[in-house]
């Protein structure tokens, strides 16, 4: 939130991916600012950076390009090739380009993270943003970093921290100690998220209907469910639906994004359960699909 109210004024935009993490649209429109979504789509496996769709979104209003790498809540992670492709249209057109990087820790296909910070020739337009609440699974904690070598950004920050209360100093101590751990700690925490990910993917990939493409990061991925509305279905689940006294739970997809209708039958899922759990949720959806669809499709 303090990095919106230091880069925007009212009537600025921003352009985002949608689907996006809902909280941006909180922060931006809290400055005054408002977002300009970049559509994807779950055939398209939800990647975004094209040239002439981000240029098409420009105008005199537009502030930065922000974006989750990896990505909450499609598990998108950007090539280096991509993240070229977004810095050089930030910099032709003097824009802030924000990279959320808060699950920088967890990818899963062996290859080290590409980052908006590595273009020296956009010092003055990158902006990183990282966390210890996600690397550390230490959500209590709020802590965060903002990361950027534009001075006047700098300063324009430190006036909104020094005009905030600060983060418990308790919290600071203890996530200060957290980046002492040894780098085995995210060896042994990629294993197992990859583990509950491909869980999910495999389980998804077998009930007809579903779209669904893997997630390379985070711990999140998008669905498209053959149902008219997830959101409708959900609360069916809960309702109206069981097997031995179980039932599921998820995010619906719409939520995510700014585009009034998008998203009407996806889902949003957080692998952060134990693989027994994962495989149960799964077969429970599973089955919710086709008992929902025989009801309500008549």
């Amino acid at each position: 939130q303090m990095l919106m109210l230091s880069i925007l004024d009212n009537g600025s935009e921003v352009i985002i991916p949608e689907p996006f993490y809902p909280n941006y649209n909180t922060f931006i429109k809290s400055a005054g600012g408002t977002i300009r979504p970049l559509t994807t789509s779950p055939e398209g496996g939800y990647r975004y950076a094209f040239r002439e769709k981000l240029e098409a979104l420009i105008n005199e209003n537009t502030r930065a390009i922000m974006f989750t790498n990896p990505g909450n809540p499609t598990g998108v992670v950007l090539t280096h090739e991509e993240l070229r492709t977004i810095a050089d249209v930030a910099k032709e057109h003097n824009l802030f380009v924000i990279g959320d990087e808060v699950y920088r820790e967890f990818v899963y296909g062996g290859e080290q993270l590409a980052t908006i910070g590595q273009f020296e020739d956009i010092n003055e337009n990158a902006v990183i943003i990282d966390s210890v609440s996600k690397r550390f699974s230490a959500c209590g904690a709020r802590i965060g970093t903002i990361i950027t070598r534009n001075k006047e950004l700098q300063q324009n920050l430190m006036k909104f921290c020094q005009a905030r209360l600060s983060v418990a100093t308790l919290d600071q101590i203890a996530s200060a100690a957290l980046y002492s751990v040894d780098s085995d700690y995210f060896d042994a925490v990629r294993k197992e998220y990859k583990l509950r990910r491909d869980t999910c993917y495999n389980k998804l990939l077998e009930i007809p209907g579903v779209v669904v493409k893997e997630p390379q990061g985070a711990f999140y991925m998008m669905a498209a469910l053959p149902v008219d509305n997830a959101d409708t279905f959900q609360k069916w689940l809960l309702t109206d639906f069981d097997d031995n006294g179980d039932t599921v739970m998820f995010a619906p997809g719409e939520g995510f994004y700014a585009t009034p209708g998008k998203g009407l039958n996806e889902i949003r899922i957080a692998y952060v359960l134990k693989q027994k759990d994962l495989e149960r949720a799964m077969d429970l959806l599973a089955l919710g699909i086709k008992k929902y669809n025989e009801t309500h499709c008549k």
